[in-house]
């Protein structure tokens, strides 16, 4: 398959702050706004003079002339330094901006009026334009030059310039210097984090989108409305979607006609809140695309719901090599069930010929005579009993199906090996949970005989004097189908205290003829792994329990249609009738 578009990118709804917006700004940008406020103020100094200048006194005029100039050539002077030739912004360079503009307000101030001055809060803008650009010793220090050079204008005005509020003035000043030279050192020190940070960010997801862009897992992100938020290349060469098409855009029902399934998936993790760990979707008739995809989930907190990213591969090779290797183990499969069904009717048979070319050749005693009429007999039966089992193990198959309550069925089967001969002298107790009543769909008659021969099997290893434990609860698992997450089933839990399964024969216990037990046909278990699958359930062994060195757990799972709640009874408490 081949990709429609150029490498895809995650598109974002909405704009976050970025880290910079939350740092002071660049030192050339504050410089920029000082030029501008100092040559605004020199020329509005100037044509204020200007337009009163027959009313001024001597030397205004020379006076806001001579601050016109020196404030644009010493403007124009330090904006080719700073944003012309882009020099450094060094620390006298600095000072010699506010400096400049500590002098400029004085002269402005002194013109003005002094203490009565309307320009004397200017200060206060240029005192915190120093903690900005400056540390926080070098900003108190102009805060303080400031207090100074103010106080020497009072000093130096006429009688009765010194009042009170002119002194709280230069307390308001030195204070505000204080207060901003602190605060404008914590704010560097933070723009210097958030600098690392931002840095540190953009690194990782530059890092996170090469990582995204070359692997060959595909990725895909969709909002809680189901617009697509990220399409990696792995996944738009997959599902042959350009991502400059389709980024913001609903794309649920597009992924559902490019692998059946997938749309649906993400969906129902969206709305369920699921994380989906194992999902296949479905091949359509003209051999599509099999994809194999897992969810997660990323809430956002937000009315729209969680975000869901989908990460799949192409499986569909790999399902068909499947197909050909299962087709293959099945006639394989067949093979070895034809070969140990000739073998164990090929014994019975060789015993009953040799027993009946005896009788009929004549010339033996009444006693051998009985011999070989009894074990004619006893193989007659034997093989009788082995072609049965083996029609039974055939036709195991869900015929009728209805809401079965599991646990009846276990009680019932508990009371029948109690009375069972081949379970003479063996305790077989029975534990269910209070409340726990879990019903299934299922064959009823397919269900008791394969806990039957589960319980039997338990019961015949345990012999007399041994104890079969059975019990019957309900857990939260994805074991049986992974693509729709945690569900509820069924468990039983058959325990006996016999010798334990080998290690080396766990993987054949249900195979068909494997027995280790005299007198066992080896279909027993199974039968019980053939209803079991027919019920969409699976079951297992452990070879020793946990808390000894003997004995064997089988343990058979089946999904709960309808859990209900019911009282137990007081044959549930695991004590046997006496």
């Amino acid at each position: 398959m081949s990709t429609n578009g150029g490498p895809p990118g995650p598109t974002r709804p909405a704009r976050a702050l970025p880290l910079s917006d939350a740092r002071l700004p660049e030192p050339r940008r504050i410089l920029s706004w000082l030029y501008v406020g100092r040559l605004c103020l020199a020329a509005a100094i100037f044509l204020a003079v200007l337009l009163a200048w027959r009313d001024a006194p001597p030397g205004t005029t020379l006076a806001a002339t001579l601050i016109l100039v020196l404030s644009g050539v010493f403007t124009t002077g330090s904006f080719w330094w700073s944003h012309l030739a882009r020099h450094p912004l060094g620390k006298n360079f600095l000072y010699g901006q506010v400096v400049f503009d500590v002098v400029l307000v004085t002269w402005v101030v002194h013109l003005t009026g002094g203490t009565q001055s309307a320009f004397a809060p200017l200060y206060i803008l240029v005192i915190c334009a120093a903690a900005v650009l400056l540390p926080i010793l070098g900003g108190i220090l102009i805060g303080l030059f400031a207090s100074l050079l103010y106080f020497a204008d009072m000093a130096l005005g006429p009688p009765g310039s010194m009042d009170v509020g002119a002194l709280l003035q230069i307390g308001l000043f030195t204070t505000v210097a204080l207060v901003t030279g602190y605060l404008g050192d914590r704010l560097r020190q933070t723009g210097a984090v958030l600098g690392e940070l931002e840095t540190e960010l953009r690194l990782l997801r530059l890092d996170t989108d090469d990582i995204l862009g070359s692997i060959h897992t595909a990725i895909l992100t969709v909002d809680g409305r189901g617009r697509l938020l990220y399409l990696n290349p792995a996944a738009s060469e997959i599902l042959e979607l350009a991502p400059h098409q389709w980024l913001g855009k609903p794309v649920l029902e597009k992924l559902d006609g490019v692998a059946e399934g997938l749309g649906e998936v993400i969906r129902r993790s969206a709305q369920e809140r699921i994380a989906i760990r194992r999902y296949e979707t479905t091949e359509d008739g003209d051999g599509g695309t099999i994809l194999g995809v897992s969810t997660t989930l990323m809430e956002r907190g937000t009315p729209e719901g969680p975000t869901v990213t989908a990460i799949f591969q192409d499986i569909t090779e790999r399902k068909r090599m499947e197909a050909l290797r299962r087709r293959a183990e099945r006639l394989e499969a067949v093979a070895e069930l034809s070969a140990s069904l000739a073998h164990e009717i090929k014994n019975p048979l060789a015993s009953i010929r040799s027993a009946v070319e005896q009788l009929a050749g004549g010339g033996i005693d009444q006693e051998d005579k009985d011999v070989l009429e009894g074990l004619v007999i006893r193989e007659s039966d034997r093989l009788s009993r082995l072609l049965a089992e083996f029609i039974d193990f055939a036709r195991v198959r869900v015929r009728d199906t209805a809401p079965v309550r599991l646990r009846e069925v276990v009680r019932h089967v508990v009371d029948l090996v109690r009375a069972h001969p081949e379970s003479a002298g063996v305790a077989v107790r029975i534990e269910v949970a209070d409340g726990v009543a879990p019903v299934v769909q299922g064959d009823e008659d397919l269900l008791h005989r394969a806990v039957l021969n589960l319980v039997l099997n338990g019961a015949q290893w345990a012999g007399p004097g041994g104890e079969v434990a059975v019990a019957l609860d309900l857990v939260q698992s994805d074991i049986l189908a992974p693509e729709l997450g945690i569900s509820q089933l069924a468990r039983l839990r058959v325990s006996d205290t016999g010798p334990g399964v080998p290690p080396e024969d766990v993987d054949h216990v249900f195979d068909p003829f494997f027995t280790a037990r005299p007198g066992g046909t080896g279909l027993g278990l199974a039968m019980v792994q053939r209803a079991v699958d027919a019920h969409g359930g699976a079951v297992f062994v452990d070879a020793a329990r946990a808390h000894g060195d003997h004995g064997a757990t089988f343990v058979m799972y089946l999904p709960v249609l309808v859990p209900e709640a019911e009282a137990t009874t007081p044959n549930d408490t695991g004590v046997p009738p006496q």
